[in-house]
């Protein structure tokens, strides 16, 4: 199973929706993606999530995950439609509420295959997670797009 997560900013803007449409059609279709991973944090998260969900009209063996970053016992949270499940990282208990969020995207980026980002601001905790995701050993078996690029 090959599994893709997505990183961006909480203010991406909508006019992105078809690129990243067509990008996550790239990855079932040309690199056997399966398992997509998305926060839901912000605007970039609810597109990722909405382009994955409409997706799977077309290629309903791929499964959608929330990633959570606090333990859903503390936190309870039922999936909204359109997810399959939700994705607690193994390890997280001991983890600090204030840096939750920062180790369940790292734990995800060690452990995806595939990268979708929209990172454009230099100071911003999505741009520090897309240059963890591309100083790490696995950053040379990790495919990285970011849609802010081009």
């Amino acid at each position: 199973m090959k599994t893709c997560f997505f990183i961006g900013h909480r203010d991406a803007p909508p006019e992105i929706f078809p690129d990243l449409c067509e990008v996550i059609e790239q990855h079932i279709l040309g690199y056997g993606v399966t398992e997509f991973v998305v926060g839901n944090y912000g605007a970039f998260d609810r597109m990722a999530a909405r382009a994955v969900i409409a997706a799977k009209t077309r290629h309903p063996h791929i499964s959608l995950l929330m990633l959570l970053p606090y333990h859903p016992a503390e936190r309870p949270v039922k999936p909204p439609p359109g997810f399959d499940n939700t994705y607690y990282p193994l390890g997280m208990e001991n983890v600090p509420r204030r840096l939750a969020i920062v180790c369940a995207n790292r734990y995800m980026v060690n452990r995806a295959d595939y990268l979708i980002a929209f990172v454009r601001y230099t100071a911003s905790n999505a741009r520090n997670l897309l240059e963890y995701a591309q100083s790490t050993k696995k950053a040379q078996q990790l495919h990285i797009t970011n849609l802010a690029k081009g």
